[in-house]
């Protein structure tokens, strides 16, 4: 495997001042019902929940207020219900000073949530999700001024169709794209044509291309979408990206785990803030900043509840690299 401390960012991202925000992100925001369970349950079984809460989550919203907790101005484009949910979720994006002037409020819905189990002896989580139908976003829908109003846009997979359009228009404004891909859905060779940095749930390589070796996965999918970052998250394992024909392996930082939960979302968040914080920086710094936040992130309940401030993580890769 080659390794490189000079494989530099392989896109330019416009200078500060240029646009009103530094990111912009199109996509999820959900409301997460986190049900901690001594271990996971059997079928047809009984236990004493060990905790129970309600927090603010999803993609694109907790990948912003990564953004945000890291230092960086941010903009959320996307749908929320007209109930108790979809109140919870606006204002816990307003609280953390992330513009939703271009969100829409769909009357007669509720808010997407899920119902999250985590285990308490891992922190591992098993996630079951509900989204109304009229949240959904269609190409149409989506504001040109909105997602090009950043310095990088963020977007995620769910709604395929209107994630491409929005990265359509960033590509056309010279903004890069980030995508947090995790499934396989139809117009999915679309979007991904789109895309600058495509950063993939673990699974999702060997679906898409139907190479169980991951490394050759990554190959592919940067051969045919000619994207110049292509990158799984790995949980435990870390990370493997290829960049401008090179195959990089970032270890993940060890924290204690209370919850994994949301550090994904996490993942991508800092690594567009590694970005705009270092615009020159080798691949590598990008990719164990985000590794560092995402591990940080795990040491409370929830997908926001973690995250950590900048000087947190600095902290922690110093002391890695001790």
């Amino acid at each position: 495997m080659l390794r490189s401390r000079t494989v530099s960012l392989p896109f330019r991202i416009p200078a500060p001042g240029g646009r009103a925000f530094d990111v912009a992100g199109c996509g999820l925001n959900s409301v997460d019902l986190l049900a901690v369970v001594a271990e996971y349950p059997r079928r047809n079984s009984k236990q004493q929940l060990q905790r129970f809460a309600r927090m603010p989550g999803g993609q694109i919203a907790t990948a912003l207020v990564t953004c945000a907790k890291l230092g960086w101005t941010t903009r959320y484009v996307g749908s929320f219900g007209d109930d108790e949910l979809g109140v919870m979720s606006r204002d816990s994006l307003t609280k953390e000073g992330i513009d939703i002037s271009a969100t829409r409020i769909i009357a007669g819905t509720t808010n997407q949530f899920a119902v999250i189990l985590v285990d308490q002896a891992s922190g591992e989580r098993t996630v079951l999700w509900d989204r109304h139908p009229g949240l959904t976003m269609e190409p149409g829908d989506v504001p040109q001024e909105a997602v090009t109003s950043g310095r990088m846009l963020i977007v995620d997979c769910h709604e395929t169709a209107a994630a491409t359009q929005a990265a359509r228009y960033a590509r056309h404004a010279a903004i890069p794209t980030v995508l947090d891909v995790e499934k396989v859905r139809p117009g999915i060779s679309d979007l991904l044509h789109q895309i600058d940095v495509i950063i993939a749930a673990q699974d999702f390589p060997t679906a898409l291309t139907g190479y169980e070796d991951v490394g050759r996965a990554l190959e592919a999918m940067a051969r045919e979408y000619a994207a110049p970052v292509v990158c799984v998250t790995l949980g435990q394992d870390g990370s493997l990206a290829r960049c401008r024909n090179r195959e990089i392996r970032t270890p993940a930082f060890p924290v204690e785990c209370v919850d994994s939960t949301g550090a994904g979302d996490v993942f991508r968040g800092a690594f567009v803030a590694a970005c705009l914080r270092s615009p020159d920086a080798d691949i590598e710094e990008v990719l164990s900043y985000a590794a560092a936040s995402a591990a940080l992130s795990c040491r409370a309940l929830g997908a926001r509840g973690g995250i950590p401030r900048p000087d947190e993580v600095e902290r922690l890769l110093m002391a890695g690299h001790l």
